[in-house]
């Protein structure tokens, strides 16, 4: 399964009738969020064929295809079902601040005719030309952001495989984030903290002190996809040119209290799960190690000779007391990181090889 883009070019009755779309279905999301609540709270509980047949006959009163409406329904429920496994948080009401800004198309979509792709209920709606991947359009997602509107499509199709570097494909590394390096890896190499945000930041500020609101969003979105192109180039490299891959997972929710804007805009947690699917995807090893003690971690003699406390944490080099081997604290933790991977990860990789 493959997810494409493409950008539409709406109408002014097409603009009008996706909003008043939208009007409709933030009432419908918060509605079900609440009826979720507080059903629960009765001892009341709903099978996914149930609630999403709760509002059967509505799509015909609002104008609004049923098979949208129940899309709606099961993203509450999808959300809600996560939140009960703890694999997230619980689901928020929309609003003024936090806007709903999607709207699901369950059913199967025509592959296009030249720039033009028929909608349910919408009709044809022109776009800017983009290849889309040979296969069937099994749904689709329209979305609304500040820089227009899109159309998400979800088709059955192979995904590109990833190129492998002929001279590094077989590394096997251990990586540590960071902030001044996004990361580091045990071989030595290093990929610098880039500053593409830098100079949209000011103009930010400057947005948000004239009150201009449709230009902060724009400035927001442009800098949300600068840090996700950057995050896609470095997690294709990685799996392109290492077979086995340890990363170390720091508690990146608890660093964001004192270097928030770092953490912020290093985005290491995107980067994570980059990684995580695209090696599941190509064959690739990848491990999260915790990162509990690896700092202090003598890498070559397994001692915990390292600096102490928060203030040792400045100290970028350090030479082990016991044994004299000297460190370099984020190259350290990477290798920490690969040792403690041995006895399973890079053992199986070299069988499977």
């Amino acid at each position: 399964m493959v997810q494409c883009q493409i950008k539409l070019c709406l109408t002014r009755a097409q603009e009008a009738e996706l909003d008043r779309w939208l009007w409709h279905f933030t009432g419908v999301y918060n509605w079900a969020i609440r009826k979720i609540g507080c059903d629960a709270a009765g001892g009341i509980y709903y099978r996914k064929r149930d609630f999403q047949n709760l509002l059967a006959g509505h799509g015909r009163k609002l104008g609004i295809p049923f098979h949208t409406l129940q899309g709606v329904l099961v993203q509450v429920r999808t959300a809600s079902d996560r939140c009960g496994k703890r694999l997230d948080k619980n689901p928020r009401l929309k609003g003024h601040r936090n806007r709903l800004n999607s709207i699901p198309l369950p059913d199967p979509i025509k592959r296009p005719d030249g720039c033009r792709i028929k909608v349910p209920s919408i009709g044809s709606i022109r776009f800017h030309k983009q290849d889309i991947p040979d296969g069937r359009i099994k749904c689709g997602r329209i979305i609304k952001r500040a820089s227009g509107w899109y159309l998400a499509l979800s088709v059955d199709a192979q995904p590109n495989i990833v190129r492998t570097f002929k001279m590094k494909a077989h590394r096997e590394v251990g990586i540590d984030s960071g902030y001044m390096a996004i990361v580091t890896l045990s071989d030595g190499e290093r990929v610098d903290a880039p500053k593409e945000c830098s100079a949209m930041e000011k103009r930010l500020t400057q947005a948000q002190r004239s009150g201009n609101r449709k230009l902060v969003e724009q400035l927001h979105e442009g800098i949300v996809s600068r840090k996700k192109d950057r995050n896609h180039k470095l997690s294709r490299y990685l799996v392109g040119t290492c077979a086995v891959m340890t990363f170390v997972h720091d508690n990146n929710q608890a660093l964001q209290q004192k270097p928030g804007k770092s953490v912020a805009n290093a985005n290491i947690h995107q980067l994570q799960k980059m990684l995580a699917y695209k090696s599941s995807s190509f064959g690739r090893w990848f491990e999260l190690m915790d990162g509990c003690w690896s700092t202090r971690t003598c890498s070559a003699y397994g001692s915990l000779a390292g600096p102490k406390g928060r203030h040792g944490l400045s100290v970028r080099r350090w030479v082990s007391e016991a044994y004299g081997a000297s460190h370099e604290r984020d190259i350290d933790t990477a290798r920490n990181a690969l040792i403690s991977a041995v006895g399973s990860v890079v053992e199986e990789a070299r069988d499977a090889a």
